[in-house]
């Protein structure tokens, strides 16, 4: 386990950073190279994040499609986010301008939450030097920092992939850990519960998954809570490190996050991709719903 605070650095990145590696406001850029922006403007039921990107982002910044570039096409089988192929995600990094040695930075507009999904796709398929700007496009603009409208197109990038670098589960995994370690559920509370279910065909969650749900990691102005808060979180959710922990959401995004999050703290999750949306759409999955 890292210390917690080389641990979070090696995850998330300040508004302030950005700033003096974008030599704005007269910082000269201390590390030799801006790094690579990718603006992941995604929400679900949203289909405009195109359009609020190119009405104002971060300086450099390129556009990047979850749907079609952090994931591969939706099946009931797979899940609504199947992980993207090596070879789907190398022509995307590659657009974006990603290099082999380039540093990276993903933000969005909620708290990170479908950001999380660039940084731990990026690391799954080997590419360690990327970081989540914490706080997103909203610390950036409360720093009074400036935003540029349009689109940005980089010189394509030579970055080569390798899938296999971040741990995850599929459905047996899932509910093998949720039985025999911490299998914790980013979902909000109320789909967990089986109260509601808006997108997926049955309600409830995986029988002995933990309720976490993923705004839990963020303070009121959508940064991260400090790294005690969140150890403390996780802790008392039975995420101590100590034993396996995996994580799943609706379709493997903001579970992202949540990965994340526990790596800021030093504990090492692992994602299943197919989620709730996989799970929920085999008849012969079992489902448990309340508290």
């Amino acid at each position: 386990m890292s210390a917690p605070e080389d641990a979070r650095h090696d995850v998330l990145v300040d508004v302030a950073t950005v700033a003096a590696d974008l030599q704005l406001g007269g910082l000269e850029d201390p590390a030799g190279g801006a790094p690579v922006l990718l603006d992941v403007r995604w929400e679900l039921g949203r289909t405009d994040g195109r359009e609020r990107y190119a009405a104002g982002h971060l300086p450099g910044a390129v556009y990047v499609d979850l749907e079609t570039e952090l994931a591969s096409a939706p099946s009931p089988a797979e899940g609504r986010h199947p992980l993207p192929s090596a070879a789907e995600l190398q022509q995307a990094a590659r657009r974006w301008g990603v290099r082999r040695d380039s540093r990276v930075v993903v933000y969005d507009a909620v708290g990170g939450t479908s950001a999380a999904r660039a940084w731990w796709v990026l690391r799954w398929f080997g590419h360690r030097e990327v970081r989540l700007l914490d706080g997103g496009l909203a610390a950036w603009e409360r720093a009074g920092l400036p935003l540029e409208t349009g689109e940005t197109v980089r010189e394509p990038g030579d970055v080569v992939v390798h899938p296999g670098g971040m741990p995850v589960l599929d459905a047996d995994d899932a509910a093998d850990l949720a039985r025999a370690g911490v299998l914790l559920d980013a979902r909000a509370a109320e789909r967990y519960r089986g109260e509601v279910e808006p997108v997926d065909p049955r309600a409830g969650h995986v029988p002995g998954a933990v309720s976490a749900p993923t705004t839990g990691n963020l303070a009121d102005d959508g940064t991260f809570r400090t790294t005690p808060e969140l150890a403390e979180r996780f802790a008392g959710l039975g995420a101590t490190g100590r034993g396996e922990v995996g994580v799943y959401c609706g379709s493997g995004v903001t579970a992202a996050h949540e990965v994340a999050a526990l790596a800021a703290t030093g504990v090492t999750a692992a994602l299943y991709p197919g989620s709730w949306s996989q799970w929920s759409n085999d008849p012969n999955r079992p489902v448990a719903t309340g508290g």
